[in-house]
């Protein structure tokens, strides 16, 4: 018999954590989305806008959430908001090299290069429970409309396999 009970955990950050959150909430397999903010080691140690994931990887890959993260945010940019949205897959299991490899692996899907890294998870501050779940509490306001929705409608559109309404 399989145990469909494992649960694998990883972090996101790039953009708005609100954003972040929703995006993952829509894919089956994932159990859980924590909002908040991570912090890695140093020179990463300060915190950023980011999101704990807990999924089922016989449901989905993690190959399919970085992949899904890497087209969610711009994983290419250099702005000056690096520092509030560092862009990062924040590691729980300690492996770097094998999650900066699949990260590498999308550099094909994208014209410039992927500054996306992956890094250890350090510490993690959960947002007021007021802002969580924010697609979900405001899915008709304009911030949602104008900025959420539409990833939405990629992430069904590219990853059909995996979406699911929420």
């Amino acid at each position: 018999m399989r145990n469909t009970n494992i649960i694998g955990k990883i972090g996101f950050g790039g953009g708005c954590h609100w954003c972040t959150e929703a995006y993952f909430q829509s894919l089956i397999g994932v159990e859980k989305v924590e909002q908040g903010w991570i912090s890695s080691a140093t020179p990463n140690g300060e915190f950023s806008e980011a999101v704990i994931v807990h999924y089922n990887p016989l449901l989905i890959p993690l190959k399919i959430l970085i992949a899904i993260h890497l087209h969610t945010h711009a994983s290419t940019k250099k702005h000056s908001f690096r520092g509030e949205y560092r862009s990062a897959v924040y590691i729980f299991d300690g492996k770097i090299v094998e999650t900066q490899h699949m990260i590498s692996e999308f550099q094909i899907e994208f014209d410039e290069p992927i500054i996306t890294e992956a890094l250890l998870f350090n510490q993690f501050k959960s947002n007021s429970e007021m802002q969580h779940n924010y697609y979900k509490k405001n899915k008709a306001g304009v911030f949602c409309e104008r900025y959420i929705s539409p990833k939405l409608k990629k992430i069904e559109m590219e990853f059909a396999t995996y979406f699911k309404q929420i």
